[in-house]
């Protein structure tokens, strides 16, 4: 009693065709993949964007000794 048999997936089907109908249910498949696609892809940005991330102390290591060679050579002018 407490398991669905094939009887009860049946009147369940007819229900949702006699809601939805039988175009609209191609239609919301679609849509939904389009929203599976769409959410994979933003998850990839997001491994993307945060990889570059890493070199980026490297570049500020080069930036802080680029700054650096000028006062050095303001302070052996004084």
């Amino acid at each position: 009693m407490g398991s669905f048999s094939i009887w009860h997936w049946l009147i369940v089907l007819v229900i949702v065709l006699l809601l939805f109908g039988a175009g609209k249910i191609p239609k919301l498949m679609g849509d939904m993949a389009k929203g599976v696609k769409a959410f994979k892809k933003g998850l990839n940005e997001d491994e993307e964007a945060a990889a570059p991330s890493s070199p980026a102390p490297q570049a500020q290591q080069i930036d802080a000794q680029a700054a650096a060679k000028p006062a050095d050579k303001d302070a052996a002018k004084h």
